[in-house]
Formats: structure tokens, C-alpha cells, sequence
């Protein structure tokens, strides 16, 4: 036994390198399969701050997972009832718009700069390339989702199989962190762990906070932008918190296609009567309004959700997350976009430590200790 625990830096090297390629094999094998558990697993571990304090507040486990799984239900009915339908129903509605919006951008080109929408013109003919294409592949799209067999089984085994997941690994949390714990090497026990709750730190900093940024976000923008008038203003507010967690990235796609689609609908949207003459005016007060929506998005996220719910030692670089969720999510698809953020953590995590190490090594120092 203590020959095993007095192995030679090389050879643990060795075996943990040679764990983490049939993880990654594992992983890239079996990504399809994995999506149930992989959210159930990330469920589980969101939800396991929550039955914590119910514990503390005198429930047992099995009484906080449950408590957690009715409202969870509850939750889950009432979006199906009351949102979900007007989200399926927005996105329908834009694609099949997507055509009009791209001849009333035509009409304003064609009005502003008659040269470049000739018969012949090269941006005539890919706006109605454009058109075409979001209209006909968006069509398929939807139609493909709904009436998909194969679709409709994934999405039943999603409902069904995610929440039986995750209410296992929430009710066996603390059993498996613990069995987890007693099989860790005993002779760096101690750094594993530290690393661990670094890690953990990461996490829960980055995906319970970030997620809760996304969540009040895109209800902020949804609800604003309905209460502004923007058609499809809900699918919009959806997209924009969904992606939010990509830095820069959820505002600017959110507020180009919020801006773009209030310049088609309140553009000459005001009729003015001046005797026996009829005029249109553009409404910009509705467009900045829209606009302002985005203003004041940014404003809360940058100044209070992100520092309060975030914090500023997460440690996760926006480049850096860029590169990890393109990686995992060209090497393993969707599964991969889903690990690419943990991953990221982790990877970072490992890194920093690292460079503590060599830094206090004399292949950093050199020779001298004193220095």
C-alpha cells in the first residue's frame, strides 16, 4: 500500500491523463445519451443549495426534495399554460413575417438608395435570397419540430427521464459528494478538496448566478417589450436572456433584433391629416423606448446583477468562455455546449493553481530562495 501511495509524479501523470481521454471518449461517444443526465445532473446541482436550507430549517432530505419537485411542477404547468404556447406561437408568427420585414427593408433601401436595388443589384437579390430562405428553412424548422415523431419521442423522454434524474442525484447528493470524498487519493486529500471548493465556488459563482441573471433578464425584456407594443416583444425578451450568460453577446443580439424589428413596425406608423393630404410620420418615441429597454437592461446587469448575484472572482474570462463553449460545442454538439462552461471552470481552476505552484517552485525562483 504505501508503494501505491508513493507513486512517482510521472506515472499519476499518467493515469490521470489517461482518465481524463476516456472521459473525453466517454463524452464523445455517448453525447446523445448523456442529455437527460447531463441536465438532470446540473438541475440536481442547482437545486442542492435549496434542499440544504430547507434541512437546516428542520425538514429532512426526502421531505426539501419533494417540497423542491411540487414546486418545480407547479412552476413547470404554469409556464406550459401560460407562456409557452404565446413563445411557439411568436416565433411561428415572426418567420412567416420574415419575408414582409425584409420587402419593407427593400421599400426603405429602394426609397433612400435606388442605385444598389436595381433589378440586376447584387443586395436585391440577396435580401430576397434572404427572405426566402428564413421563410422556407423556418418553416421546416417548426414544422419539423412539431411534427417530427422521432422529435416528439426526444422531447417526452426529455420530460419524463430529466426530472426523475434529478430527483435522484438531489435526494443522493450529500451520499454521492461523500462517497466521492472517502475515494480520493489520502496523500493529497487535503488539495483535492481545496480544489474542489474552489471549483464549487466557480460554479455556483458563475452558473447558479449567471443563470439567475439570464432568468431576471429575459423576463425584463419580454415584459418591457410587450408593455412597449413590440410584436414578438416575448420572443425577443426570451432569446435575449437566454443567451445573456455569453458576455456582450445576449444584449447585442437581442437589441439589434429589438431595434430592427420596431424600425419595421413603427416606421410611418403615425398618420397625420392635414386637410385633404395624408402623411406618415415615424413613431421614434416607441423606438427609443425599445431601445432604452436595452439601455437599462445593460445598466442593471452591469452594475447590479452581475456584481450582486456574479460576483468578481469567478475567474472566467469572456474570451476564455468563448473558446470553451465553440470547442466542446463543435466537438460534442449540444451536450458539449452544456459541459463547455464547467469545464471551462474547472479547467480554470486547475490552471491558477498550477501557476501557484510554479511559482513557488525554483524552476520559477531559480536558485535562490531569498528572492
Amino acid at each position: 500500500m504505501d508503494a501505491f501511495m508513493a507513486l512517482p509524479v510521472g506515472q499519476q501523470v499518467k493515469y490521470w491523463s489517461i482518465a481524463t481521454v476516456v472521459f473525453l471518449a466517454l463524452l464523445w461517444f455517448l453525447n446523445d445519451v448523456m442529455l437527460p443526465f447531463v441536465l438532470g445532473g446540473a438541475i440536481a446541482y442547482f437545486l442542492d443549495p435549496v434542499a440544504d436550507r430547507l434541512e437546516r430549517a428542520g425538514c429532512s432530505r426526502t421531505l426539501a426534495v419533494s417540497i423542491i419537485s411540487v414546486v418545480a411542477v407547479l412552476t413547470f404547468v404554469l409556464l406550459i399554460l401560460l407562456v409557452i404556447p404565446t413563445l411557439i406561437q411568436q416565433t411561428a408568427s415572426l418567420i412567416d413575417t420574415a419575408p414582409e420585414l425584409f420587402e419593407r427593408l427593400q421599400a426603405w433601401l429602394t426609397e433612400r438608395f435606388p442605385s444598389l436595388m436595381d433589378a440586376d443589384s447584387t443586395v436585391r437579390q440577396q435580401l430576397l435570397a434572404i427572405g426566402e430562405a428564413i421563410q422556407s428553412k423556418g418553416g421546416e424548422l417548426v414544422n419539423g419540430i412539431l411534427n417530427s415523431a422521432l422529435g416528439l419521442i426526444n422531447i417526452i423522454v426529455l420530460l419524463i427521464v430529466v426530472p426523475v434524474v434529478a430527483f435522484y442525484m438531489l435526494l443522493d447528493w450529500d451520499n454521492m459528494t461523500a462517497k466521492i470524498d472517502s475515494m480520493l487519493p489520502r496523500d493529497h486529500v487535503e488539495t483535492i478538496r481545496k480544489l474542489f471548493a474552489e471549483i464549487d465556488r466557480t460554479l455556483a459563482s458563475f452558473i447558479r448566478g449567471q443563470g439567475t441573471v439570464c432568468a431576471v433578464l429575459g423576463t425584463f425584456y419580454a415584459a418591457s417589450l410587450m408593455l412597449a407594443g413590440l410584436n414578438f416583444g416575448l420572443i425577443v425578451g426570451f432569446i435575449a436572456g437566454l443567451i445573456t450568460f455569453i458576455p456582450y453577446v445576449g444584449a447585442l443580439v437581442g437589441g439589434i433584433l429589438a431595434v430592427g424589428l420596431a424600425l419595421f413596425q413603427f416606421w410611418g406608423s403615425i398618420e397625420v391629416t392635414d386637410g385633404e393630404t395624408v402623411t406618415y410620420a415615424t413613431n421614434w418615441l416607441r423606438i427609443g423606448i425599445v431601445a432604452a429597454i436595452f439601455g437599462i437592461g445593460q445598466f442593471l446587469e452591469g452594475n447590479i446583477l452581475t456584481p450582486k448575484l456574479v460576483g468578481s472572482s469567478v475567474g472566467l474570462h469572456p474570451v476564455w468562455l468563448l473558446f470553451a463553449l465553440s470547442v466542446f460545442g463543435s466537438l460534442f454538439g449540444f451536450v458539449g455546449m452544456l459541459v463547455a462552461v464547467p469545464v471551462a471552470a474547472v479547467i480554470g481552476v486547475l490552471t491558477r493553481y498550477g501557476l501557484e505552484q510554479y511559482k513557488s517552485s525554483l524552476l520559477f525562483r531559480g536558485l535562490s530562495r531569498d528572492e
